[in-house]
């Protein structure tokens, strides 16, 4: 159950790290500018795979997590 959780966290690592940063734009807020950091950009192509992989692994690393308490 341990090596599980390594690896599915060494996993969620890698795949968090490749995301692309969606707050590019955060000091415009700060500064005032015109910022569209909150517009609603849809995902596609690789971004889309990287965030259903991110979530999936996500959900994986909190059962296993409640899993082992339990046992």
């Amino acid at each position: 159950m341990e090596i599980a959780l390594l690896i599915i966290s060494i996993l969620l690592i890698i795949i968090v790290l490749l995301q692309s940063s969606k707050a590019d734009n955060g000091p415009q807020i700060i500064s005032g500018g015109s910022s569209e950091l909150f517009a609603n950009r849809k995902e596609r192509g690789s971004e889309l795979v990287i965030t259903r992989i991110t979530a999936v692994l996500g959900c994986a690393f909190f059962l296993i997590c409640l899993i082992s308490m339990f046992i």
